[in-house]
């Protein structure tokens, strides 16, 4: 009799406690939970997304998927500034590899086998700039050139497609 006489009494005073902690969580400024910021973010209701927010065409999947001689650049080749940004994005992300003469004898480049081309080289400027632009982005089968379409956005390989077609004229 006394056993359960002592599980009451502690089950009561687990059950007070309980209920205090549950008011004070409840009813005072400065709860616990409830007003932390890692927990008030989700409580904040869902947006309603309009119509027409979410994309249907265009994306990397096409490029992928579409054939190298369908591709053509969406930059116009009359802007000026399109080759010079090419140089620049040129110079942050393939002279590593290709060299300062785009000769394919960079620094990182000479570690490679086969060496990386040389991008003067007819091999290269007789290939259509789709070509050019999904060897860029998805590398080249058997080849040591990496799938760059995770590091360099799509207008910006256009831009490096249209500085390396620009070296046939140098």
């Amino acid at each position: 009799m006394r056993k359960l006489a002592f599980l009451l009494v502690v089950a009561a005073v687990v059950l007070f406690v309980y209920n205090l902690l549950m008011f004070y969580d409840n009813y005072s400024p400065f709860g616990r939970m409830r007003e932390t910021p890692a927990v008030r973010p989700y409580e904040i209701p869902l947006p309603i997304m309009q119509a027409g927010l979410v994309p249907v065409g265009g994306g990397e999947a096409l490029y992928r998927a579409a054939a190298p001689e369908s591709l053509k650049p969406p930059l116009s080749p009359d802007d000026p500034m399109v080759v010079p940004e090419g140089a620049k994005l040129y110079f942050t992300y393939c002279q590593q590899c290709h060299g300062v003469n785009y000769d394919g004898k960079g620094t990182v480049g000479q570690s490679f086998a086969p060496l990386p081309r040389d991008l003067r080289s007819a091999q290269v400027q007789s290939k259509s700039e789709g070509a050019i632009f999904k060897e860029i982005s998805y590398g080249i089968p058997n080849g040591r050139q990496p799938a760059l379409a995770t590091t360099i956005a799509i207008p910006d390989r256009w831009k490096i497609v249209a500085f390396v077609k620009s070296l046939s004229q140098q």
